[in-house]
Parts: C-alpha cells; structure tokens; sequence
C-alpha cells in the first residue's frame, strides 16, 4: 500500500474512525488532546459529543457500540483524565464489548520522567493495560496509523473488550506518516472434532433439553434460534444474551434461571447447551443454582469453558460456527416438555408482574409505547434488577444495554450514547435518583445534544437497595438516605421536558408522550406516592448472619 502522510495526527484518527463506521465520538477536550477533538469537530462527517465527565465518556461509546453492533470511541485527556475513564473501560472490559479509547499523553520528551509536567501521572500504561483488553503507546508519528487498526481489531476480536492508546501531545501536532498495515486476521478456534462428535450424541438423546445462551449467542442469532425450535428447547438467557431470540417466541423463558419453576426445570431436563454465558455469580445464585450434569458448553473464550460449571463436553469456538453441528444432530424434545417449557415462561413473567406491585404499570407502558427494538438503557436500580433486567420486553441485543459490570451511575451516559447512535428512534432509560447523582452533569449534555430520550428517574430519596438490604439484615440504616433535588426545578433549569408519576394510573399516558417527544424528557416516578412491592427487593448477595 502506498503510504499517506497526514497533517498532524487529528487527520489521521478522522481516517481511521471513517474505516470503521463510526460517525460520533465522546469526549472532554484538553490541552492534551486539543488536535484530535478540533480534527473530529472540523470533519463533516463526525460529530463530537463534549460529554461532561470521562467515565461518561466511555460509557456512552461503549452503549453506541452495542447499540450499533460494533465499536465506539472515546477521546480523554491524560493524567486524571484517563484516570476518570478507567472505571468505564473495567464495565467494557466486564462485558466484553468493543470501545476505542484515546487518551492524550504529555509531550514524548518528558514521558515517565517524573517532574510534574501538567497532567502527567506515574505508568498511565500500566493503569490502562490492568482496565483494558489492548494498550500501547503511540513514540512515533510513523507508527499511530499501526497501533489505531491493531487497537481497534483488538477491541473488536471476540471476546472484545476496550482498547486504550495513548498519544504524547507533541506526536498528535506533528505531520503523521502511515503505511497503511493492516494486524494479522486472528483466527477462530474450531472445537475437537471427537468432542463436537460427543455433543451432537448426546444431544440427539435428549428428550427434556434446556440451553441457556448469553452474549455470546449475540452474534450467532440465527444459528442460535434454528436450535431452539430444532430441539423445541427452553431457551434461558443471562442478562447479557437477551434479545438473542426476541422474547415473544414462546420457548424463551429468559432471564429467570433462578426462579423456583426454572429451577424445577433444570433439575428435570436431560441435557443443557449453554452459549457464551459466564455464569455471574448473580445470576446463579451465587453459583449455588444447580445445572445437569449433561452439560454442552460453547464458549470463544476458553478460560470460560468448565471453569464455574463443569461441562462434560467443552466445545471451544464461535457459536455461529457450533450450533449448525448441533443443529444438524439435534432430535425434537417430547411434546409435553415443549409444552411445559411454555407454562413456566407464562408462569415467571406473570409471578413477578405480581410481585412488583404497582411499578408493573411502568412496565408495562414502556413495553407498550417504545417501537420493537428500541433501546432500553438500565442504570443498577431496583427496577432495573427487579423488572427491568427480566420483564421488560427484549428483541434485539442491541437494545440490550445496562451495566453488566454492576457499577452504578452508568445508566445515562449509556443511554445517550445509544441515543446518538439511533438518532432516529426513542431511547428510555431507567436510572434511580443515587445512580443519576454520580453523573448529574450529564443532564447538561442530554441539554445540549437533544436526542430522543426519555430519562425514567426512579426517586425513593437514596440507594434503595443497600436500604432494602440494610433494613432486612442490620439493626441501622447507614449511607443509604440521600438528599434529591427537585427533580421538576432541575429540568427547568436544563431546559429539559419533565412530568411526574405519582400513582400507576398515570404511567401509560405520560410514558407514551415522553416517547413521543421529540427531545429529552426527565419522567420523575415518585415511589413514595407510587407505593411499594409486594415483597422489598434485596439483591442475591449472602449476608453474614450470627
């Protein structure tokens, strides 16, 4: 390839963002990265979305990625700045999704020497190799056009992951010289032939199989769908691979593999597939739910493979390349197991319709006024992990988005890199009052950017399930009750659209005309006035008791 030189390396990064489809990026600006932001904002094909804190940043391309199918960017300064985006890069890092993050670095000559030059801080790559997939930095301007494309085919290589590159200051000015070279194809691994041989065997004598697919599956939809109904299996889903298979097919029990039904199921079902699922802890019951022992486990990733379950056959490689094998071997299960598996997805959705007492009707209405598809961004709440996570219908995994890492206060910058991403449709998101609090500034940006969003803001006046928890197990409350702001003054002052729910009558007609706004909306649920749940929700985390 002939080589290209670029202006400096803003023009260079405009390049490499086009080759990948990538038509937004987020960021903060800084003296430390001012020619890469000024190469985005000039470039009419880019837009650049000053979010205002660097986890945010992170955040909302990691969300415009998954929204997307594919990888997002993010730009930060260096020092506190990369600093600040570490914690978003570990919830990349915990869901294996694919971000671009570049963080500026002080000029080349004074790297890792120590003397406080303005934002520098003692081994940025370190603190960037512990939080990412891939990290380098750029010590030439012959090599930054090499390290963007292995970075970014690092981040997007299953399992992905984010990737962080920084660039000294000094290198970003300079004219950029790049000889186009392109990272070696990694190839997929193919799974023993003798044990794939097993699997299709045993699967073949099943007559009660269950699978359980998680965002592993996402990519292999078809594939994974042809299974189902070739097998007329159950179908059960982390929190990661719902949407896999749209959630109205009727043998996609999903995100309920700890309920009593679903449990009666496994302990009855002759052979389980499992997809690319890792078995978090909170959604095995602190790995104490019990699988069978006619275990088929397909993984990419092959430190996943028998290290919390064992499996008697461990297949390692793409599902998209798996599940036709299996496809191909697989024996319809008998009728009356098809038709229980129907039962219990009936019986799970509507137990916990009942148990959420009134925050049913929130359910509901977003399930009613949102289009198929839409994105649905769920902070850690309880809503989010009562219903949100489990109820709430999904179709698409790119409409999947929430936390998988755990970390609260992620909800909003998520969502409004979803939003960016799909500027021609609605994006809700369901954020508590603590969790909107770590990124309260972020309503600024969901100000000045205005896209179609609807902020579900459920206020209960602190982090409702450490009360919850605390109320159950320990003698005082402590940390957990919280001032709020007057959410109605707060939206006026960002010039933000706002209603209120108070009672559950209210929700349908209110929801539907957030979705319909063609800007943001902060929808404050009271849930105080609202009532409660039937019973507290508390997460799945042991408690010491004496």
């Amino acid at each position: 390839m002939t080589p290209v030189t670029h202006r400096n390396g803003g023009e260079l990064l405009v390049a490499h963002l086009t080759s990948l489809g990538i038509d937004a990026v987020f960021g903060i600006v800084s003296v430390h990265n001012l020619p890469l932001v000024g190469a985005i904002e000039a470039d009419p094909g880019l837009r650049f979305v000053p979010v205002r804190h660097e986890a945010t940043a992170v955040n909302a391309a990691d969300a415009y990625g998954r929204a997307r199918g594919g990888i997002g960017c993010a730009l930060t300064s260096t020092g506190t700045g990369a600093g600040n985006a570490a914690g978003s890069l570990v919830e990349s890092l915990s869901a294996g999704t694919a971000v671009l993050h570049i963080t500026g670095q002080v000029e080349s000559a004074y790297l890792g020497s120590g003397r406080g030059f303005i934002h520098e801080t003692k081994d940025q790559l370190g603190m960037l190799t512990a939080v990412s997939k891939y990290a380098a930095t750029v010590t030439s301007t012959r090599e930054a056009g090499r390290i963007l494309r292995e970075a970014s085919a690092a981040a997007l290589t299953a399992p992905a992951g984010p990737a962080s590159v920084e660039w000294p200051i000094d290198l970003q000015y300079a004219a950029q010289q790049d000889d186009g070279s392109t990272p070696q194809a990694v190839e997929l691994p193919v799974p023993d032939e003798a044990q794939l041989a097993a699997a299709g065997a045993l699967l073949a004598s099943a007559r009660q199989p269950l699978i359980w697919a998680g965002g592993g599956a996402n990519t292999a939809r078809a594939e994974l769908l042809a299974l189902v109904e070739a097998t007329g299996a159950g179908l059960l889903t982390s929190n990661s691979g719902r949407g896999a298979v749209p959630e109205d097919h009727e043998q996609v029990i999903g995100n309920f593999a700890t309920t009593p039904a679903v449990r009666a199921l496994l302990r009855d079902a002759d052979v389980l597939v499992t997809v690319g699922t890792h078995f978090r802890s909170n959604e095995t019951a602190d790995y104490g739910l019990e699988l069978p022992t006619a275990h088929i486990q397909i993984d990419i990733d092959t430190a996943a493979l028998g290290r919390v379950y064992p499996a008697r056959h461990a297949l390692h490689g793409a599902a998209s390349a798996v599940l036709p094998e299996l496809t191909m071997a697989a024996r319809r299960a008998n009728a009356a197991w098809t038709d229980r598996v129907r039962r219990v997805r009936d019986e799970v959705r509507a137990t916990l319709h009942d148990t959420i007492g009134p925050q049913a009707a929130l359910c509901d209405a977003l399930a009613d006024a949102l289009p198929r598809g839409a994105v649905v961004a769920r902070d850690v709440t309880i809503p989010s992990s009562s219903w949100g996570n489990r109820l709430l219908p999904l179709h698409d995994p790119r409409a999947n988005v929430f936390p998988r890492g755990g970390g609260i206060g992620q909800g909003l910058g998520m969502g409004i890199g979803a939003a960016v991403a799909r500027p021609d449709e609605p994006t809700a998101v369901i954020a508590g009052d603590g969790g909107l609090a770590v990124h309260l500034g972020e309503l600024l940006t969901l100000a000045q950017e205005r896209p179609r969003l609807t902020l579900v803001v459920f206020n209960d006046g602190g982090y409702g399930v450490l009360r919850n928890m605390q109320d159950k197990y320990c003698e005082r409350r402590s940390g957990v009750d919280l001032f709020t702001p007057d959410f109605a003054t707060l939206a006026t002052a960002c010039g933000l659209s706002y209603a209120r729910i108070s009672d559950a009558s209210d929700a349908a007609a209110v929801i539907k005309a957030a979705v319909a706004h063609e800007g943001p909306t902060l929808v404050e649920v009271d849930l105080a006035a609202l009532g409660p749940m039937k019973n507290p929700f508390t997460p799945p985390v042991k408690i010491p008791t004496a």
